[in-house]
Formats: C-alpha cells, sequence, structure tokens
C-alpha cells in the first residue's frame, strides 16, 4: 500500500467511524415531537384544557374532598408526589410509587402496569379506587360534579350540547390538560438539536456510557421510555431481569408482580412499563415501590439487575450528569380558581 492509497484507507476510516457515532446518537437521543398524540376522537382545545385544568386541582372529585389528581401528580414540581407510594383518602397508602404527569402525554399506555390504553382511560381510574380518590363509581362522580353549577357551562363550551358533564367528557378534559404538561429544551435535547456546549464533558461522557453499557436499549426514543408506539401498544421490560440477592433483600423490587397482576399470565411476572428518564432528577424516590432514594443509587441498581453490571464511581457519576441534562423547561402552572359549590339555601 503506497502513501496515498494509506492515507485514502484512513482518512475513509475516520469518516465511517464519526458517520456511525452520528448515526448511534441520532438513533438513541431524540427531542420531543412537536405534537402530543391524542385519540382522534378527543382533538386537544384551549376549552379543554382549561376545564380539564380546574377538574386536575378539584378536590371535590373524591369522597371526602382531600385529594385531587394534583395531589400525587404535582404539576408544581416534578409531576409526583415525592413519596414512595402515594396517599389517598383517610391516610390510606397506595401499593406503588406515583410515576409523573410531565411528558405522559407521549406515553403508549399508562400505569406501571401498563392497564389504561391512554390518558383518557387512566384519568377515570384514581376517581373510583378505593385507596386514592375513593368515590364508589363514575355516576357519584358526575352526579357530585354537577352539583357544583359552574361546571355545568364549562362542559358545555369544552363539548357542545346540553348532557355534555359525562364521565367520558370528564376524562377528556382532564387528558386535554395533560398534554400540555410538556418539558422541552432540556440540555440533552439542545445538543441533540446541534448546539454541541449544552452538554459539559462528564455529561458527554455519560451520554456515551449509556449507549456503551446497554441503558439505551430500554431508554431510547424522544421521551427515552421506548420506542414510539401507537396508542395501547406497551413497551415492558422484565424488572428485575437479573435477580441479586442483596439488592432484594434490601428493597423487595420482585414482591410486585407488575403485569401480571392486570393479565395473569406467566409471561407477564414483574413485567413494567419503561419509564421515562426525562425529569429524573426531579423525580425521586425511584422505582415501581419507591424504595431507592437517590438517582446515583438507582442508577448502580439498574446497572445490576438489568445490565447484570457493577459500575465504578467515576461511570455512574457520568451517568447520573448526563440524566441531570435531560432536565427540561416546566411551563409554569397557576392554580385555576374553581367554580364554588351551590349556595346554601337560607
Amino acid at each position: 500500500m503506497n502513501k496515498n492509497s494509506r492515507f485514502f484507507w484512513m482518512a475513509s476510516a475516520f469518516v465511517v467511524a464519526v458517520v456511525s457515532v452520528t448515526a448511534i446518537e441520532a438513533s438513541a437521543f431524540e427531542t420531543l415531537p412537536r405534537q402530543v398524540p391524542a385519540p382522534a376522537e378527543n382533538p386537544v382545545t384551549p376549552a379543554k384544557v382549561e376545564l380539564g385544568r380546574k377538574l386536575y386541582f378539584d378536590t371535590r372529585l373524591s369522597a371526602d374532598n382531600t385529594v385531587s389528581c394534583n395531589s400525587c401528580h404535582n404539576v408544581m414540581a416534578g409531576g409526583e408526589d415525592g413519596q414512595p407510594t402515594s396517599t389517598g383518602i383517610r391516610g390510606q397508602k397506595g401499593g406503588r410509587s406515583a410515576p409523573t404527569v410531565w411528558n405522559s402525554g407521549f406515553l403508549s399506555v399508562q400505569f406501571w402496569d401498563g392497564r389504561a390504553n391512554t390518558l383518557e382511560d387512566q384519568a377515570k381510574g384514581p376517581l373510583v379506587n378505593p385507596i386514592e380518590m375513593g368515590m364508589k363509581d363514575h355516576a357519584a362522580v358526575i352526579e357530585k360534579v354537577k352539583a357544583i353549577p359552574g361546571y355545568a357551562s364549562e362542559f358545555e363550551k369544552a363539548f357542545g350540547g346540553k348532557d355534555a358533564v359525562t364521565i367520558d367528557n370528564l376524562a377528556k378534559a382532564i387528558a386535554s390538560y395533560e398534554r400540555t404538561l410538556v418539558t422541552r429544551n432540556s440540555p440533552v435535547d439542545r445538543y441533540v438539536a446541534g448546539n454541541k456546549k449544552a452538554l459539559n464533558a462528564q455529561q458527554i461522557r455519560g451520554m456515551q456510557l449509556v449507549q456503551s453499557v446497554g441503558c439505551v436499549a430500554c431508554h431510547m426514543g424522544p421521551n427515552y421510555a421506548g420506542p414510539a408506539l401507537p396508542l395501547g401498544t406497551g413497551f415492558y421490560q422484565k424488572f428485575p431481569t437479573f435477580p441479586d440477592a442483596a439488592i432484594e433483600a434490601k428493597y423487595g423490587f420482585s414482591k410486585d408482580l407488575g403485569r401480571y397482576e392486570v393479565t395473569k399470565k406467566d409471561s407477564d411476572r414483574n413485567l413494567f412499563r419503561v419509564p421515562t428518564w426525562r425529569n429524573v432528577a426531579k423525580t425521586a424516590p425511584y422505582f415501581h415501590n419507591g424504595a431507592v432514594k437517590t438517582l446515583d443509587e438507582a442508577v448502580r441498581v439498574m446497572a445490576k439487575t438489568q445490565l447484570n453490571r457493577t459500575l465504578q464511581d467515576n461511570e455512574v457519576a457520568d451517568i447520573v450528569a448526563f440524566l441531570n441534562g435531560l432536565t427540561g423547561d416546566f411551563p409554569k402552572q397557576k392554580m385555576p380558581k374553581l367554580p364554588p359549590d351551590a349556595a346554601a339555601k337560607m
């Protein structure tokens, strides 16, 4: 091989290597689509969003007037409640950690076990869960909402018709509001969009590590929660994949059978919807039972239980730095003015 040929080969190899790295980054790291997916029968409108915002914050949708959607999915913070498991009516504790509501409109199924296909389906569940909001049934929810005079006109404005106050419309309104809860413009987003100064050297190392270690096999796509799938089609992973006796003794992850509780199929034991990485630095504690308090410990646990790998301290620090780079801009939320109860008769 002469000098010129050798130079050409080396230059070509360099170009191929650069293209390969760029292709990996492009496939593993994405920005959020401009449009949040919504069912054809529930297009987002300003009137639905405003009604949904009020319903989301209204504790009167619960049996004892103490719990709202925002109680467990606090949009003034990370979209959850910061507790291992959430608190419902009469101080009862649920069995799972509340997932963040931020960017939930980009998930193809809802809840840890994927039992709700859409945000509309999800919104109906907690209302009649005896531990969460505790209403007897959906009819009781609607009876209560109809007793609040100010809501009737808002439902009519949002949906039309004289009989607009229905459980389906209530769920559609809440889901429409939730589809506005999108955090864009994280440092990683800016880096992926071409601003190579958006991440520091440690965050870039972490970005490279989550690829080489294998984390992005699950945490891929624009929401870092799996590939984009049609609504109702879940992306699930077994957790833990590689059981570790010490980790199990400490955190008890396997006690929750996950999607099996929905389907009763043995193949679904300990399967869970892959959670988003977006804003993960703001959503402690971690995992379906909220047993892990810190992000660095969560990274160690995931590496061991899902990839059968023990990370070094510097590797954990780099990955945590990268994950901090996925914190986006949170649109400011205002407490809505709720319609008052019917005036008491004199």
